[in-house]
């Protein structure tokens, strides 16, 4: 068998490393070969490109982009021509691979998407072209499922990669005590995993932090930083600040479960959070052009996954053009003044973490993609 795996973004890099791990588990003898980053290199993905390491976001970025992208896609079209995968599996990151499908489709080679879209809360027209250019989809979550089939999109139900991530999360233990033998009232940064989200959001969070921490002394913030290029970032601009405030990297999973309560840019991440049972703030701060587009394409009441899985507002949520900081620092503040506020709240998230997340969405896939193409092979057999 001959796979080829594409994923865009740094989140998606983490869930098609834990998918290649599980189809070489599977069959030690699967080639798997693919656009991704690190994470996918380390698990035994041939990388053509590290498209995971390029990630844009916005209509202006994306045209900027346009010709690495067309360059990208040929990198993909060559590959295709020279080797033929037995399917191109998709992860997330639609723009760029709706063209990777056609490319593949042109070429016979069938597509399936490990983790789609969330065409069902954007710009659900799209559907017409996940039908057009996909044969499978496997879905995260039952409304998906639901959702997909209504549409006439072959769909199945795997549960979100991301559960296995949290289920099996090993924190580091030092780190956590030595924060918490520090005086303070912990508070998590997290400003995202993309250089445009950190752009466009770290201010933000900064000022909300700012703000919190001249209302209620006590508190100290600890920033989730992706990279160490994120890091350095962020440090240029807290280099003048008396605000108690660490940045660290790869502690992502740590500074989530420590926290007493989190401020986060809006993702994926929000299951994370929802693991940790840490209450959370939510923001998403855009471009004014991607703010009016995107409500004008938005179908669903929330943009947060935790809250449109509890069909209410967990976590606060802001989207838009100006995320305002003192409403950021004013939900924070609350939890803070009112301790049991905050904690019926974590009572909550977990409730609702013991009743949708479960381990094995990354083997469920793995299954259902050698299903798939042991089933083609067969059909294709037969009718010879």
């Amino acid at each position: 068998m001959n796979l080829f795996i594409s994923a865009g973004e740094p989140s998606g890099d983490l869930h098609g490393s834990n998918l290649a791990k599980a189809l070489l588990a599977h069959n030690p003898a699967i080639e798997l070969f693919g656009f991704g980053g690190s994470k996918m290199q380390e698990a035994n993905c041939k990388l053509i490109y590290p498209l995971a390491d390029f990630a844009v976001m916005g209509l202006y970025q994306s045209l900027k982009a346009y010709p690495q992208f067309k360059k990208i896609l040929q990198l993909a079209i060559d590959h295709f021509v020279r080797c033929k995968p037995d399917v191109l599996v998709l992860i997330d990151y639609p723009g760029f691979h709706w063209h990777l499908a056609a490319a593949a489709k042109k070429l016979g080679i069938p597509v399936i998407y490990f983790v789609p879209p969330q065409i069902w809360a954007w710009a659900s027209w799209r559907v017409k072209k996940m039908r057009r250019l996909t044969d499978l989809v496997l879905c995260n979550f039952p409304f998906e499922e639901t959702w997909f089939k209504q549409n006439n999109v072959p769909a199945k139900l795997i549960g979100h990669p991301f559960y296995d991530q949290i289920l099996n999360q090993k924190l580091d233990e030092e780190f956590i005590a030595g924060e918490k033998s520090k005086p303070g009232l912990i508070i998590g940064l997290l400003p995202g995993s993309r250089n445009q989200e950190v752009a466009m959001n770290f201010e933000t969070l900064f000022k909300a932090a700012t703000l919190l921490n001249k209302q209620h002394p006590e508190t100290r913030f600890l920033v989730a930083a992706f990279s160490e290029a994120h890091k350095t970032t962020i440090l240029e601009k807290i280099k003048n600040t008396n605000l108690p405030i660490e940045v660290h990297t790869r502690k992502t999973p740590e500074i989530m479960n420590m926290a007493y309560a989190c401020a986060s840019v809006s993702g994926s991440v929000s299951l994370e959070l929802l693991g940790a049972q840490t209450p959370s703030v939510i923001i998403f701060q855009t471009s004014p052009l991607m703010s009016i587009a995107a409500r004008i394409l938005k179908n669903t009441p929330y943009i947060t996954l935790v809250n449109l899985l509890a069909k209410k507002e967990l976590f606060p949520e802001r989207f838009g053009y100006y995320c305002s900081s003192k409403w950021v620092s004013d939900q924070l503040s609350e939890w803070v003044k009112f301790p049991e506020k905050r904690n019926s709240l974590s009572q909550e998230l977990g409730a609702l973490k013991a009743s949708i997340i479960s381990a094995g969405a990354s083997e469920k896939g793995a299954i259902e993609i050698i299903n798939f193409i042991e089933n083609k092979k067969a059909q294709t057999a037969s009718a010879a």
